[in-house]
């Protein structure tokens, strides 16, 4: 590659000389955040950094779930956390979402408004009818949405499960292509003349009084601000953030697939859907909370191996099927389930730890972080 000081005039003109701002991290939040910087300064040089010949994290290889808040994840957060924060928590999503189809056409991303199911194994408890009125009277005064959630007791025998008890609908919920969500975004940054640099790892930056040096191997370029999008990878630079690796598989097509939807199971901790005639599954950090605190793209055994006994016992039972993708991605989570949005000094901010809602928050955060220096 041809370091920034082998660049042409005129490269030099576009991509390095006079940058107002820099973005880290070619993700949802990157890109949202350069979006709304374009908006505020119409004429600024923005320009966004990407290590990556493809953004790299979270932001692509999620499984595509435009989720707020599963009956099961709410119980098991409300028995962890305070009841405010837990709702403050959902509140963000929503909203989240809201601005997220302010940026994007759902209808370009394949937005499916599809419902959601928690599972219910047989061993497990259910919820009770009081707690569900709860969950119910607390969305609508998030959402002015009536009867969010509701036992379905017949939707996992037309899906063909098997071990199940009972399942509980979240109607608000959907399913989105997130490599289309990713693409629109991109496709939006260009036409608004955002400029990117595929390819580059940031190596550290330095902060002085009137710019920012950012370090790469290409070589030394400055920017007057900095914003770092980068979630679990911002480690390093600020405290509370912990690496949270997904692991996720994709089956081969499945004749007459009867599951339709999204679907959680165990809290959150496992979730799939159809794609198609095919089922995406993942889930399982919850079998190795110390070993998933990786930053590589690997999938393990472990993790793969429940994976697929789900999918052969209690998802496709009796359904022979093949597996055509596995991959994983990288999450950030901390003590506390909010995003940190954060200015370090008045140069540089932070715009990372999406907690595993990435799709529902991103948006937002890229909204709230290109205001910090105003």
């Amino acid at each position: 590659m041809i370091p920034f000081s082998k660049l042409s005039f005129w490269e030099r003109s576009i991509y390095t000389d006079g940058i107002d701002f820099t973005i880290i991290g070619a993700g949802i939040v990157g890109m949202s955040t350069a979006l709304h910087l374009r908006r505020a300064n119409p004429s600024a040089k923005i320009i966004i950094l990407e290590r990556g010949y493809l953004p790299t994290g979270a932001s692509t290889k999620n499984a595509g779930f435009t989720c707020f808040g599963s009956p099961t994840e709410l119980r098991d957060d409300l028995s962890k956390m305070d009841e405010r924060t837990v709702w403050d928590t959902v509140s963000m999503r929503v909203e989240g979402l809201r601005e997220l189809f302010s940026l994007v056409d759902p209808s370009h991303i394949h937005y499916e408004a599809c419902g959601s199911w928690d599972i219910i194994r047989e061993e497990e408890e259910s919820l009770t009818p009081d707690f569900l009125a709860y969950l119910n009277e607390r969305l609508f005064v998030i959402s002015g949405e009536k009867t969010v959630y509701a036992e379905d007791k017949t939707k996992w025998i037309d899906a063909g499960f098997s071990g199940v008890k009972t399942t509980y609908s979240n109607r608000l919920e959907g399913a989105i292509h997130t490599g289309k969500l990713i693409e629109e975004l991109h496709r939006s940054c260009t036409n608004e003349g955002i400029h990117f640099l595929f390819g580059i790892e940031v190596l550290s930056f330095e902060s002085f009084d009137s710019c920012v040096e950012i370090h790469t191997p290409m070589g030394t370029i400055q920017s007057a601000k900095l914003m770092v999008c980068t979630n679990a990878f911002a480690k390093d630079y600020l405290d509370d953030i912990q690496a949270a690796r997904a692991q996720v598989l994709v089956t081969k097509p499945i004749a007459n697939l009867s599951v339709k939807g999204t679907f959680h199971m165990e809290s959150g901790y496992y979730y799939f859907r159809n794609v198609g005639n095919r089922i995406l599954f993942g889930g399982g950090r919850n079998l190795d909370f110390s070993g998933e605190t990786s930053t590589e793209f690997e999938t393990t055994q472990l993790i793969q191996e429940k994976l697929q006994q789900y999918l052969n016992e209690l998802i496709l039972p009796n359904t022979p099927v093949g597996i055509d993708y596995s991959w994983s991605g990288i999450m950030a989570v901390g003590s506390e389930k909010k995003p940190i949005i954060q200015k370090t000094n008045k140069n540089i901010a932070f715009g990372v730890r999406m907690g595993g809602m990435g799709v529902a928050i991103g948006a937002s955060v890229g909204k709230q972080l290109s205001k910090i220096f105003s």
